[in-house]
């Protein structure tokens, strides 16, 4: 796939102006799905979107960066506060957010009393730590791979 055609192929459809720079794809992008450069104009995209999540997701997270990218241009409010940004994203149907990766690791710690659930990015050691509703042990929970 040339991203560049697809961006220009996006733009046109959705937003019915052309896209007049470069849009390249940034491997190194984690959490979001790319970026606008407003000195030069050009988008990065990540490629793991569209391998984890389909062109459907793919083509919102575009809708996205083209929401800056169009918006910049007119001279209007681009960020991602500003209204401008907000009603132009609601009315093409942009994700305000990049999904997160698919193959990212949580642990998972239960009370051995109450029974309440923990979600952590990183480990944590079992015995300097207590439920914080009952005071009661923690133990790891074991999730499944997700995919």
């Amino acid at each position: 796939m040339d991203l560049t055609s697809y961006v220009q192929k996006v733009s046109l459809e959705d937003f019915g102006k052309p896209f007049r720079h470069e849009a390249v794809w940034n491997r190194r992008l984690r959490t979001s799905g790319g970026r606008f450069f407003p000195k030069d104009g050009h988008l990065e995209f990540a490629p793991r979107i569209l391998e984890e999540y389909g062109e459907a997701v793919f083509r919102q997270v575009v809708r996205h960066e083209l929401t800056h990218y169009h918006l910049y241009f007119e001279k209007k409010g681009y960020r991602h506060g500003d209204a401008d940004f907000k009603r132009l994203l609601k009315e093409v149907d942009g994700l305000r957010y990049a999904p997160p990766p698919k193959n990212s690791k949580r642990h998972t710690y239960v009370c051995s009393v109450c029974g309440q659930h923990f979600q952590r990015q990183r480990r944590i050691q079992l015995d300097r730590y207590r439920c914080g509703a009952c005071g009661g042990r923690l133990m790891e929970k074991i999730n499944p791979p997700q995919g």
